[in-house]
């Protein structure tokens, strides 16, 4: 097989994978139907990427590399994050649903807990100052997360009718005030 030829079903596997995951979850997905997606041999996925969960790792990865709020002044960083998390397509919340989905598996809650603190408590703990900046930052991490299960898993029903400015609001004041007091 030609290298090129193996990079793109390499790529196709990792498209295939990626909406498979997030559409799914981690265990509603098996090799076999990647691989048929993909237009590939199910031997292939497990050439190219070693195992169904490395797969399922380096599929949500990139979603979760990026940090757009890195340039939002820390004084407006609440709404933003707050903004920036109802604004969040259905792919997005599909691998978070995905990495919550499969959080029991070992590598996954390891991949988790890395990517939690590399791209999230990390970089805001270096914009706080005080003390306790590791502990706000770890806070804010709780705070948002309480936002993504009450949204995404049990879909409360009474912030899902709220309307979208009050939510920033209230819920962005309140990460503010645990960021900057």
């Amino acid at each position: 097989m030609a290298r090129g030829s193996g990079t793109a079903t390499r790529g196709r596997i990792l498209t295939a994978a990626a909406t498979m995951f997030a559409e799914r979850g981690f265990a509603g997905v098996t090799v076999r139907d990647i691989a048929a997606d993909a237009g590939a041999d199910a031997a292939l996925v497990i050439r190219h990427f070693g195992s169904k969960e490395l797969l399922f790792l380096e599929a949500v990865h990139s979603r979760f590399a990026d940090r757009p709020l890195d340039d939002v002044p820390l004084e407006d960083l609440g709404r933003s994050f707050t903004t920036s998390l109802l604004d969040a397509d259905e792919a997005t919340r599909g691998v978070y649903l995905a990495l919550l989905r499969g959080s029991d598996r070992p590598r996954i809650k390891a991949r988790l807990t890395t990517n939690h603190e590399s791209h999230f408590v990390a970089p805001l703990r270096a914009r706080l100052s005080g003390p306790d900046a590791d502990t706000r930052a770890r806070l804010a991490g709780a705070l948002l997360a309480g936002l993504l299960y009450s949204l995404w898993v049990v879909e409360d029903p009474g912030l899902r009718a709220m309307d979208r400015a009050e939510l920033v609001e209230r819920y962005g004041g309140l990460l503010q005030r645990l960021l900057t007091g």
